[in-house]
């Protein structure tokens, strides 16, 4: 089967095509006149025939992330503040592709196609294959993918297939409640903008001259001039409003987490205090405690604790009064990590089995 997918960010649009869950041929970037509809539209209309024209044979179905809030089972886009073309909504984007080029359209949000990509081609792939490795015979089936750009991005897979939801809204992660701020949402603290402002709050600046995150993260590493400990501090709350974001998430889907998007480079920066809130515990109103989720959570990115995580899980117990012997998996465990193949990469993937699943009816 060959799919042909779209990167659309506000600024260019990326066109490229897989065949067997394989990259084929060169990708083709073009400006994505974000703020007229028309050009917009045709920029994406000639991304694609151009894709087309480079087969050997006629694609099955053309198959992209796309921005939110939309109708994603109709193909219809809502009022999209990153791309001024579609202000208003109501833009039947799904069905106009279908007439353009007489094959299917499917269309859904990054954070769904970057799990279910990072499900069947990345992260848990890899996952399970170094449980074998290591004679860990637990294999994990759901994942929990988080991309981190200037949002919050969620997508959740479960035994493989995409969780969306009786009305295509499964896993709208950025609306869970702010730790820091209980009156206002995620993306408060956890997105680009937030990051610019916390820092600015710090050194008393005007927020719309704070260096950008990347520009924050190389002044926490000493890298680039500027207040060291301003910048380490943003991403410290950053991590530990993450945290609480990403704990509720797993409380209710026991899978493992990956973490992909631009800020995800700065996972260094903010993992401790991330793990701290996902390791953490809950003081009780008897004055006792209680850890913060059933499972324990696994730094993959940290050497002893990825050897501890793929350390065999499973014990064995006797049966009383008989010889008998059963399995016993006495910790729950969790791990979390970063993207091996990049979001962009993953998403286009996640289009391109979300495509394949739906022509094959499964």
């Amino acid at each position: 089967m060959t799919v042909i997918t779209l990167d659309a960010g506000g600024t260019n649009f990326e066109f490229s095509a897989i065949k067997d869950g394989k990259f084929i041929g060169k990708a083709i970037r073009l400006p994505s006149q974000a703020a007229d509809l028309n050009r917009c539209l045709e920029t994406m209309k000639n991304g694609f025939a151009q894709i087309i024209d480079t087969l050997d044979e006629p694609p099955d179905a053309i198959s992209f992330a796309f921005p939110g809030p939309a109708d994603y089972e109709r193909g219809v886009i809502g009022d999209l503040p990153n791309l001024p073309a579609f202000k208003g909504g109501g833009i039947a984007l799904g069905s106009y592709l279908e007439k353009e080029f007489r094959i299917p359209v499917f269309i859904n949000n990054d954070g769904n196609l970057f799990a279910l990509g990072e499900c069947r081609q990345g992260f848990l792939k890899e996952l399970n294959s170094g449980l074998k490795e290591s004679g860990n015979t637990h294999q994990y089936k759901n994942l929990v993918g988080i991309t981190l750009g200037t949002g919050f991005g969620v997508g959740v897979s479960i035994n493989g297939k995409m969780l969306k939801g009786d009305n295509n809204a499964a896993a709208e992660g950025w609306k869970l409640r702010n730790r820091h701020h209980n009156y206002s949402f995620i993306e408060d603290t956890v997105s680009t903008k937030a990051l610019r402002r916390i820092y600015a709050e710090q050194i008393a600046i005007d927020p719309d001259q704070s260096p950008s995150p990347e520009e924050i993260y190389q002044i926490a590493r000493g890298e680039k001039q500027g207040v060291q400990p301003a910048a380490i501090e943003s991403y410290l709350r950053y991590g530990s409003a993450l945290g609480d974001a990403i704990a509720n998430i797993i409380t209710i889907i026991d899978g493992a987490v990956v973490i992909g998007g631009g800020i995800s480079k700065a996972y260094p920066l903010f993992k401790r205090t991330m793990l701290d809130e996902l390791n953490g515990h809950f003081d009780l109103l008897n004055g006792q405690r209680s850890s913060r989720l059933v499972q324990k959570v696994f730094d993959i990115e940290d050497d002893w604790s990825a050897k501890k995580f793929f350390e065999p899980s499973i014990k064995e117990v006797e049966v009383s009064g008989s010889d008998v012997r059963v399995p016993y998996q006495d910790e729950k465990r969790i791990p979390i990590g970063i993207s091996r193949i990049g979001a962009g990469k993953a998403i286009s993937l996640g289009a391109y089995f979300f495509a394949k699943e739906a022509l094959s009816g499964k």
